[in-house]
């Protein structure tokens, strides 16, 4: 069998408080996510999402369990994972041909290379016409597309994602989530989505892991049938998509109900 992208095999992860109180954010928690497999994580605030894609980096190590990337074990920051965070994380001081050459650059590239790359970048995400533009000159939705150029540009073979699009307004996110399909269609990279919505979940992945309430552990995962490619607005009237929708939430209303 292929080695997967990513395997947690039974992980636990405690956190100490200053004042020495322990807090369990996860408990014999497994996941395996395959080579450009898309997988999506819902659960309950508190259930250790974002424990997991800290992990995947190197940044949490597990207290208990292992954790693998490409068949290594997880020793430090890999080169090779990208990481879209919930906030845009854009200098604010730099324009956006910048911001997305930044990366290259950190990596080694000459920075005349690293700004012809930006700038096919730029017109990838459809914001050809802004790359003068600083952040607070952009729409949410446009610094959401620098932040997806500023992780593609680096050619990840893993793409973490931690509620990238929450704070955009319904449309905006429609718009974001099929832009994200796009890019990840040329590439497919290994991703893990996390997400507190279930429709974005089966809108987008291929499979849906539910974690229970803390300390978070797989309850369920369910396979997401849906054709690709695949438009979002189009995929969410189906019937399909709306039994999936009602069977996850049956799933998951026990874990957020006090």
């Amino acid at each position: 069998m292929k080695t997967p992208a990513i395997d947690l095999n039974n992980v636990s992860r405690k956190f100490v408080s200053p004042q020495g109180k322990v807090t369990l954010a996860l408990r014999e928690f497994s996941l395996t996510v395959n080579e450009g497999e898309f997988c999506a994580i819902v659960g309950p605030t508190g259930c250790g999402k974002s424990t997991t894609l800290g992990m995947i980096t190197g940044l949490n190590p597990p207290s208990s369990g292992s954790v693998r990337v490409f068949g290594q074990p997880v020793t430090g920051i890999d080169p090779n994972i990208g990481f879209v965070f919930q906030a845009d994380a854009v200098f604010p001081w730099k324009n956006v041909i910048d911001n997305i050459a930044i990366g290259p650059i950190y990596r080694g590239m000459d920075k005349s290379a690293a700004k012809d790359k930006a700038a096919d970048w730029v017109r990838r995400v459809g914001l050809a016409g802004f790359e003068h533009h600083y952040p607070h000159q952009l729409s949410g939705g446009m610094r959401k597309r620098v932040a997806l150029a500023q992780t593609f540009i680096n050619e990840p073979r893993i793409l973490l994602m931690d509620e990238p699009f929450s704070a955009l307004d319904v449309q905006t996110r429609a718009l974001m989530q099929d832009e994200l399909l796009g890019l990840w269609s040329e590439r497919k990279a290994s991703v893990v989505f996390v997400t507190h919505d279930i429709e974005e979940a089966i809108a987008l992945a291929d499979r849906v892991v539910v974690l229970s309430k803390g300390p978070g552990s797989v309850k369920s995962t369910y396979d997401i049938p849906l054709a690709r490619p695949r438009d979002v607005a189009e995929a969410r009237y189906t019937q399909q998509f709306i039994d999936l929708s009602k069977q996850i939430w049956s799933d998951l209303k026990d874990e957020v109900q006090v």
